[in-house]
């Protein structure tokens, strides 16, 4: 199994030895950025930038400015005790709703409305999100940030439920992207009720794949880690999809339905 999945993540190179690490913890978590700049070149040519690849994606977690209200909800994220996306992994789901030109997107996990508003502010001005959570009260907190965005308030459809009791109640079909962000071990079940929301051509994505470093170490590890290595099998071997994994906050898995 781990021989399997351990080739999905490229090896770190040791910047002293030049030998190749495997430890997955880098993957999560940057040193303080050590990158270094060489002085402006003339005109015309390049400019060469050094540095380890954790300073990299340090840089690209920062690349994509948040505003007050986003900080906003991620404060009260953090004070009931909820992860929230990294502003990278924000970015991205950005990015893919706009790529896919979303209308409609389905949600699972509305937290504190963090992954909320990065999905709206890529959809189509017209665009709904869906968004369920178990937890009614984090729902309040997240219309509130939507309102602070500027977002009416027929953007977005809070259902307050389980995942798997909702999800069979939406429309076949009906969805440009599905965004997962809810109880790991319901992914594979998450993933099978996607493929039947999803349009030809829509997008699945799943968040926290990398169950920090968790998902390629070799040590026995919880049924919420073989979960998630059950959901990368099934993803990268269905010839139903086109996916890929994207190095971004604690992992996104990304997949096209055909």
């Amino acid at each position: 199994m781990l021989g399997v999945l351990f080739h999905l993540l490229p090896p770190v190179a040791s910047r002293a030895t030049g030998s190749t690490l495997s430890t997955p913890g880098l993957i999560c978590g940057f040193p303080t950025p050590t990158d270094t700049v060489t002085p402006r070149q003339p005109w015309g040519r390049e400019r060469v930038i050094t540095g380890n690849r954790q300073t990299s994606w340090a840089f690209a977690d920062a690349f994509v400015a948040e505003d007050e209200a986003l900080r906003w909800a991620r404060d009260r994220a953090r004070e009931a005790g909820l992860r929230s996306v990294s502003p990278g992994t924000g970015a991205a789901l950005r990015l893919l709703a706009a790529s896919v030109d979303a209308k409609a997107v389905a949600e699972i996990g509305t937290g504190c409305g963090v992954s909320g508003i990065h999905l709206l502010h890529g959809m189509r001005p017209d665009g709904v999100l869906t968004t369920v959570d178990s937890e009614p009260e984090h729902q309040q907190f997240a219309r509130q940030a939507f309102r602070a965005c500027g977002f009416a308030s027929n953007r977005a459809r809070f259902i307050p439920g389980s995942a798997l009791e909702v999800l069979p109640r939406l429309a076949d079909a009906g969805y440009d992207l599905v965004f997962c962000d809810g109880d790991r071990l319901e992914y594979p079940d998450y993933l099978a009720e996607s493929l039947r929301l999803l349009r030809p051509g829509g997008l699945v994505v799943f968040e926290g794949v990398f169950a920090n470093g968790r998902t390629v170490d070799s040590g026995p590890q919880p049924t919420e880690v073989l979960r998630l290595r059950e959901l990368l099998r099934t993803v990268r071997e269905s010839q139903e999809l086109v996916s890929s994994l994207l190095p971004v906050g604690d992992g996104l898995l990304c997949a096209v339905r055909r």
